[in-house]
């Protein structure tokens, strides 16, 4: 089964690559595919540029085997739809069983993205949770969590359409703090791969 992590990456982050290494032990996964997205949807759209982002994604993930950079979303261009991806996926790799990782905060929002069906239709979804975490009161995503919900250890048994929640390791990292240390000027080492902070520093990024 193979992960499925997209985002902003605006910048990529430990909390990212935490959370996906937490996935691979805890779901069995084959590799991780981290999916940039092109044009945000439901947040704001990202400062650095698709190249500059693009740039510290690989890296962050060059000395990780099961980490691999996807930019199918930058070049498809326009919004970037989750049930399209998902498609584009199958459609390159009939047989492999695809699980999208989302953290709980993305979940609580799942109904409002396009085609939320659709999309357990083509893949498990893994919530990402810290511990405690519990449903937010929306009857419809509590239905759709009930008639979908598995134990993570039975994911791998599913094609798609399953529903578990993982305990991971949840660092308080958030990007949108990052780009605001730096531009306060602050010092953003242990929040990003050494790597990612040097490329930061020589393009000047988010000053």
């Amino acid at each position: 089964m193979i992960g499925i992590l997209g985002g902003t990456f605006d910048p990529i982050h430990h909390g990212h690559l935490r959370i996906a290494l937490d996935a691979v032990e805890g779901l069995a996964l084959s590799e991780v595919r981290l999916i940039p997205l092109a044009q945000a949807v439901h947040r704001e759209q990202p400062v650095a540029s698709t190249q500059q982002r693009l740039d510290m994604l690989r890296l962050a993930t060059r000395n990780h085997p099961l980490y691999t950079l996807d930019d199918r979303e930058i070049r498809r261009g326009g919004p970037s739809y989750m049930v399209d991806t998902l498609a584009s996926l199958q459609r390159e790799l009939p047989g492999e069983s695809l699980c999208l990782l989302l953290g709980s905060d993305a979940f609580n929002g799942f109904m409002r993205w396009r085609d939320p069906e659709g999309i357990l239709r083509l893949a498990n979804l893994a919530v990402l949770q810290r511990p405690g975490y519990r449903l937010p009161e929306d009857g419809a995503l509590r239905r759709l969590t009930r008639g979908h919900q598995c134990e993570a250890v039975e994911l791998n048994s599913h094609a798609a359409g399953r529903i578990a929640f993982l305990e991971v390791t949840q660092l308080e990292i958030a990007a949108s703090d990052i780009r605001q240390r730096l531009r306060d000027g602050r010092d953003p080492s242990w929040l990003m791969p050494q790597a990612v902070i040097d490329y930061v520093a020589t393009h000047r990024l988010y000053r």
